[in-house]
């Protein structure tokens, strides 16, 4: 049924846009890692299924998509984990360790939801707490040209979207320090946008878009 769905989605996706991926080489081909994106349409998380060959890929959705038939089914074989955004979520909290443990793929997007005008949103200090503790290599991926209004708007005039992913190298925050955590979360949490806003055009960068770390970035090529 997996292999089926796979060839079904890529099937679809591609009747409905050009899809271009950068960036294979920055992809581990096995173990357990952290792909972190920016979040700008519904169709994202189908995306990362389509670029990357493994089933052991999970992505935490918002508790309110629970209520929808059709992902309810769907979350069985793309591997969804319904978490609570607003309360301390400890049983999906334990089953996102759990799965990590044994080698599994974890897809965050660090903003919570969809950026309604393409652009970065803030990222929330609670996903790189996770990074953090998970302590797992982290791989920031920039995804352009799904936003809803841009692939509907094609559709309506039947013309096919462009859209580009590109994995940037992975690689790992520090230890949680005992004091100050605060700050260094903030840090943690700009790191990784930034380097999720780095491989993304101008117009995509959103609030990071004049961050002194993204220009570093951008300098060391």
């Amino acid at each position: 049924m997996r292999t089926f769905l796979r060839w079904l989605l890529r099937r679809l996706i591609n009747i409905i846009a050009k899809v271009d991926v950068h960036g294979y080489e920055n992809v581990p081909p096995t173990g357990a890692f952290v792909i972190a994106t920016n979040h700008i349409g519904m169709l994202d998380a189908a995306m990362l299924f389509y670029a990357i060959d493994r089933w052991d890929v999970f992505i935490p959705v918002a508790e309110k998509w629970e209520r929808n038939a059709f992902l309810r089914w769907a979350a069985k074989y793309a591997n969804f984990i319904f978490i609570d955004r607003f309360n301390p979520d400890l049983k999906a909290m334990r089953r996102i360790i759990g799965l990590m443990e044994k080698g599994n793929i974890l897809v965050i997007a660090p903003e919570g939801t969809r950026s309604r005008v393409g652009g970065m949103n803030e990222g929330k200090p609670g996903v790189s707490y996770l990074a953090a503790k998970l302590n797992r290599p982290i791989v920031p991926v920039g995804l352009a040209g799904t936003e809803d209004k841009v692939i509907l708007g094609n559709l309506r005039h039947l013309r096919r979207s462009h859209i580009v992913l590109h994995a940037g190298k992975a690689f790992s925050l520090p230890s949680l320090p005992a004091k100050d955590r605060g700050a260094v979360l903030q840090q943690f949490t700009d790191e990784i946008m930034c380097r999720i806003a780095v491989l993304l055009p101008e117009k995509y960068r959103g609030v990071y878009a004049g961050h002194r770390r993204l220009k570093e970035l951008a300098l060391e090529g």
